[in-house]
C-alpha cells in the first residue's frame, strides 16, 4: 500500500452520554424526500467525443507506477495496473457508472437477477449469447463454478487475498442452457453484483497451480476488448493489443502500452513524446497548463531565463587566486561561452514547452478519500473523548479548499466513511460527530483530565541538558557584558576627545550618540516571524499557505525559517508575551504530544501541508504535534499497519458495496489466538460492535432502500467513536493529449476502453482539442 491509496480489495455532544456508552445519533437524511446521495461532485473529464470521430488504429501510451508483479487481482500482490489491466482484457459483469454505482454491463450480462429469496436466496444470469474467450470457447457456467471453487476459501491451497461473498455460495450450476448460470447462497448476499468480476477463465481457477502461478505473467485466454501481448519488466512495460475475437463495439486503438514511469519523471516524458497519458500531482499540472497558449511559457523560464550579457552590464569576469584577475581575453571567452551555454538553455526551453503545448490537463476528482486516522489502541487517543477533541479542533471546510480550491476542484469534506457523494449509499453524516467547536473540543479534553497550563515533569536527561544550556549562556553573557563595558568605556574617551576638539553640537551624551530611533536591540518589540534585515517590508508579507512557493499548498507553510516572509509586527514599545498562544494541556505531569506520522517521498508535499495545517488546528486546543516524515517504502509496513503512530494521513477507494468492502476496514479488532490483536484492515484499532452488528444485518438485507439506511446508520456510529475523519476527495489531474479522446481523469467511473482513441483530423478542434469536449468539473447541481 502507498500513502495515496489503500485498496479494500488486492462517531452525542454530551460527556455524558459518552461515559454512558449511549449514542445519540441524529435523524437520517435519507427519512426525507430529498435524496441524500446527492450527485457527484466532479464528473469524469475524459475529453468525450463520438466514436464516429475517432480514428481506426494509432498506439496509446498510458504512464503507470509499476509493471504488476501479477494479472492475478485475487492475489495479495495485485496492484492498480492489475486492475487496468483486468478491466481491459476479462469479463467484468458489473462496472461503475459516472455515479459510482454498480450498472449491468451488456456486453456480457443480458440480464442479472434475484429470482429467489426463500428458501434460499437464488441469482439467475443469463450471458450475451455472444460473449467468448479469445480461444473460440463460450462464456458459460464452467467459469463461474470455478471461480467460486477458488475463491469460496475451502481450498486452502488457493493463495487467495479475499474470498467475501464467495463464501456464502452454496453452489454453481447451468440453467436452462449453458448460456444460464444459477447460484445458490447458502446465506443472503445484498453484495451479489460484486461477485465475479473480473471473471477468470476455468483454466486459470480451474486448479491451484494455475490460479497460483499460471497468471502472473501472461494470460493465455481473455475475453475483453484487448488481450495481453507482453509483459515486459525489463523495459517496465505491458502491451494490450486488440482482441481479435471481441463481439463489442471495436477497439478503436490498435495497442495500449502501460509504461511504468515514475510520478516526477511523467513531465520530462511528456515532453520527451515517450507518453500520450498520464496522472500527475499538481506541480506537473502547473507546468503544462503555463506551456499553453494563454501562458506564453514564462512560468517555466523564470526571471531573466532567455537573458543575453547585454542584459547583464554589471556581470563580472571569475577572480582567480587571491590576487591575480583573469585577462580581459580570458574574460571575453568565457563571457562567449556562458552565453553560449544561455541560449543552449532557452532553446531546450522553448522546445519543451512547445512539446508540453500539444497536451491538456483534464482533472476530477478521484474515487477516493484522504483521512485523518487517530490510532486509539493506546496513548492519548485510547480515550474516546480525546478523539473527539481532536475531530471537533478540525476545520475540515479548511483543508478541503487549501488542497482542492488551487485546482479549480469543488472544495466540499467528505461527509461519510463510506461512499462518496452521488453513491447510493452516501449521505452526510458527520453531524453525528459535530461541527468544528474550539469550546467543544477543550471541554472534552478537560472531561478526560487535560488541564491547559498544567505541570510538566521533565525527564532527567532532558533537564540536566536544560541546566547546562543554562550555564552555558550565562557564561556567554557574562562575557558579553564584559566586552559591552570595554566598547562603552573607548566610546566615552572617544566622545570625551571629540568634545574637547569641536565642542558640543547638541545636548546628547557620548554614549546616546548615534543611536537611531526605533533601532533597539529587540528588547522592546515583538516580532512574530521576524525576518532578519526586513526593513520596511511590513506590508509585504506573503500570506501563510499562500503558495507562493509554486506549490498547490505551500509545503511546510507556516514554518519559520531565516529568509521567509516576515510576520506580524507588534507597536514599538510592546513586550513580548510569556506565552504565545494557547497553552499546553497536560496530565498527570505529561502535555498532551501526538505523534504526526507521514511519508516523505515525491507527491506528499500536500500531505505537509495538510499536517501543518491540522498541528496549528490542535494547537488552539492545547494539542502538541510531533510530525515526522519517514520513507514511503516503509510508511505503510512499519508504522501504520504496526500501530507505531496517534495521527496519520492516507486514503481509502471508493467502492459501489461499502457492506462488503469497508467492513475490514471498520471492523472491532478481536485477540487472535496467539495473543496478538487481529485488526483486519481497521488500522486505527478503533471499533465497535454496534458498527460490526450494522454490517452484518447490511450484507443480509435484500431490500435495496433498508440496506442503504443501514450502511447510513453504521456511517453515523463510525463518525461518533472518531477513530477516521474523512477530509477530502482526492483530486486527479491527469496530462492528455490534445487530440486523444475518452480517457483522462475518469472520477467515478470504470474506463471504457474500447472507446479510446485519437481523433480523426477533421474532427479536432482548436489547438487539436476534442471537437466534442466534456464540460469537465462540475459542482454537481
Amino acid at each position: 500500500m502507498s500513502h495515496d491509496g489503500i485498496g479494500p480489495r488486492a462517531v452525542m455532544r454530551s460527556v455524558a452520554f459518552l461515559t454512558a456508552g449511549v449514542l445519540a445519533v441524529p435523524a437520517l437524511a435519507g427519512c426525507g424526500s430529498e435524496d441524500p446521495a446527492g450527485k457527484p461532485l466532479a464528473g469524469p473529464d475524459i475529453g468525450s467525443a463520438d466514436r464516429a470521430k475517432i480514428a481506426d488504429g494509432g498506439t496509446l501510451r498510458w504512464a503507470v507506477d509499476a509493471v504488476p508483479d501479477t494479472l492475478n487481482t485475487f492475489q495479495s500482490d495485485a496492484d492498480a495496473t492489475t486492475t487496468r489491466v483486468a478491466q481491459a482484457v476479462l469479463p467484468s459483469m458489473f462496472r461503475m457508472d459516472e455515479r459510482g454505482r454498480a450498472v449491468r454491463n451488456p456486453d456480457y450480462l443480458e440480464s442479472a437477477e434475484v429470482v429467489k429469496t426463500e428458501p434460499k436466496q437464488v441469482v439467475l444470469y443469463r450471458i450475451n449469447q455472444q460473449a467468448v474467450w479469445s480461444d473460440g470457447r463460450e462464456i458459460g457456467a464452467a467459469d463461474f463454478a470455478a471461480q467460486w471453487r477458488a475463491l469460496s476459501g475451502k481450498d486452502t491451497a488457493y493463495w487467495t487475498a479475499r474470498n467475501a461473498g464467495y463464501d456464502r455460495i452454496e453452489k454453481v450450476e447451468r440453467g436452462k442452457g449453458n448460456l444460464e448460470v444459477k447460484v445458490t447462497f447458502s446465506r443472503p448476499y445484498a453484495d451479489w453484483r460484486s461477485l465475479f468480476t473480473p471473471l477468470y477463465p476455468k483454466e486459470v481457477m480451474g486448479t491451484p497451480d494455475s490460479f497460483n502461478d499460471g497468471a502472473r505473467k501472461k494470460l493465455k485466454v481473455t475475453a475483453g476488448p484487448f488481450t495481453v501481448k507482453k509483459v515486459d519488466s525489463k523495459e517496465d512495460e505491458v502491451t494490450l493489443t486488440r482482441n481479435a475475437r471481441w463481439w463489442g463495439s471495436p477497439a478503436r486503438l490498435s495497442e495500449i502500452v502501460l509504461r511504468a514511469v515514475p510520478r516526477d519523471e511523467r513531465v520530462s516524458a511528456l515532453a520527451a513524446g515517450t507518453l500520450d497519458l498520464a496522472e500527475i500531482d499538481p506541480a506537473a499540472a502547473r507546468h503544462i497548463t503555463a506551456a499553453g497558449p494563454q501562458g506564453t511559457g514564462t512560468p517555466l523560464m523564470g526571471p531573466g531565463a532567455d537573458g543575453s550579457a547585454a542584459d547583464e552590464p554589471h556581470s563580472r569576469a571569475v577572480v582567480r587566486g587571491s590576487d591575480k584577475e583573469v585577462s580581459d581575453e580570458e574574460a571575453a571567452d568565457e563571457e562567449v561561452s556562458a552565453r553560449g551555454k544561455r541560449s543552449e538553455k532557452a532553446a531546450e526551453r522553448v522546445r519543451r514547452q512547445k512539446a508540453l503545448s500539444g497536451f491538456e490537463v483534464r482533472k476530477s476528482l478521484e474515487p477516493a478519500h484522504t483521512q485523518l486516522a487517530l490510532n486509539g489502541a493506546d496513548g492519548p487517543l485510547a480515550d474516546e473523548r480525546v478523539r473527539r477533541a481532536v475531530a471537533r479542533a478540525l476545520d475540515r471546510k479548511e483543508l478541503a479548499e487549501a488542497v482542492l480550491k488551487p485546482l479549480g476542484l469543488p472544495a466540499e469534506p467528505v461527509g461519510s466513511h463510506l461512499a462518496l457523494s452521488g453513491q447510493a449509499a452516501y449521505a452526510d453524516n458527520s453531524g453525528a460527530l459535530g461541527r468544528q467547536d474550539t469550546k467543544e473540543a477543550q471541554a472534552l479534553l478537560a472531561d478526560a483530565g487535560w488541564v491547559p497550563g498544567g505541570p510538566v515533569e521533565e525527564k532527567k536527561e532532558k533537564k540536566e541538558e536544560k541546566e547546562k544550556a543554562k550555564e552555558k549562556e550565562g557564561a556567554k553573557e557574562k562575557a558579553g557584558d564584559k566586552a559591552k563595558e570595554g566598547q562603552k568605556a573607548k566610546a566615552e574617551e572617544k566622545a570625551a576627545g571629540a568634545e574637547g576638539k569641536e565642542g558640543k553640537k547638541d545636548g546628547g551624551s557620548g554614549k546616546d550618540a548615534g543611536k537611531k530611533s526605533g533601532d533597539g536591540d529587540g528588547d522592546g518589540t515583538y516580532i512574530v516571524g521576524e525576518d532578519e534585515g526586513h526593513g520596511g517590508r511590513g506590508d509585504d508579507k506573503a500570506p501563510r499557505d499562500s503558495g507562493t512557493d509554486g506549490h498547490l499548498a505551500q509545503e511546510g507553510a507556516g514554518r519559520l525559517k531565516q529568509g521567509g516572509a516576515p510576520g506580524a509586527y507588534a507597536p514599538q514599545g510592546t513586550a513580548a508575551p510569556a506565552k504565545a498562544g494557547t497553552a499546553p494541556v497536560a496530565k498527570n505531569g505529561k502535555a498532551l504530544v501526538l505523534r504526526f506520522v507521514l511519508p516523505s517521498g515525491p507527491g506528499s508535499g500536500t500531505l505537509r501541508s495538510v499536517a501543518d495545517r491540522i498541528s496549528r488546528m490542535l494547537e488552539r486546543i492545547g494539542i502538541r504535534s510531533d510530525i515526522s516524515q519517514v520513507d514511503d517504502a516503509s510508511y505503510f509496513k512499519d508504522h501504520i499497519a504496526s500501530g507505531k503512530y496517534d495521527l496519520a494521513l492516507y486514503s481509502w477507494p471508493a467502492t459501489a458495496f461499502p457492506a462488503t468492502d469497508a467492513r475490514p476496514i471498520h471492523a472491532k479488532p478481536v485477540p487472535a489466538a496467539d495473543g496478538s490483536l487481529n485488526v483486519e484492515q481497521n488500522y486505527t484499532r478503533v471499533g465497535t460492535d454496534q458498527v460490526d452488528q450494522l454490517f452484518d444485518q447490511a450484507i443480509a438485507t435484500l431490500d435495496d432502500s433498508e440496506h442503504r439506511e443501514l450502511i447510513r446508520k453504521a456511517d453515523s456510529r463510525i463518525w461518533a467513536v472518531a477513530g477516521s475523519i474523512p477530509l477530502y476527495q482526492r483530486p486527479q489531474l491527469t496530462a492528455a493529449r490534445k487530440d486523444l479522446a475518452n480517457a483522462g481523469a475518469f472520477g467515478l467511473r470504470t474506463p471504457v476502453y474500447e472507446d479510446m482513441g485519437f481523433l480523426k483530423k477533421a474532427a479536432r478542434g482548436p489547438a487539436g482539442t476534442p471537437g466534442a469536449r466534456s464540460a469537465g468539473p462540475s459542482s454537481g447541481s
